[in-house]
């Protein structure tokens, strides 16, 4: 999504001088590998969750600024919907992925059972 996003800003001239939505966008979609890959560093499930529930956050986040992009002609349609459509799938993916982890939640692992 992060190719995505910044392919979507390098192909329009004008958003170039709206820095501040610029910086935005592409801040969000790189948050949202920076918090999955810092909460997987917690080694927690507990930290793990929390940090994955920032990047669907996130993800929101670029969605929205893909409206604002659409609405100032930053993006063309089809753009638009690429866009979305990635950060609706990683959305997915990452509510797979904390449904699985809050299953786990209250259950003891192996490594933590004392013989």
């Amino acid at each position: 999504m992060v190719r995505m996003v910044y392919d979507a800003v390098e192909k329009n001239g004008s958003v170039k001088r709206d820095l501040r939505f610029i910086g935005q966008i592409t801040a969000a979609a790189v948050s949202i590998m920076n918090n999955i890959a810092e909460g997987w560093a917690a080694q927690s499930n507990a930290e793990f969750i929390r940090f994955l529930t920032y990047s669907r956050r996130s993800c929101a986040e670029v969605q929205n600024c893909g409206y604002v992009a659409l609405d100032q002609k930053y993006m063309d349609e089809e753009g638009f919907q690429e866009i979305y459509a990635q950060a609706l799938r990683t959305t997915q993916i990452i509510d797979g992925l904390l449904r699985y982890l809050r299953s786990k939640r209250f259950k003891r692992s192996p490594r933590s059972q004392r013989s």
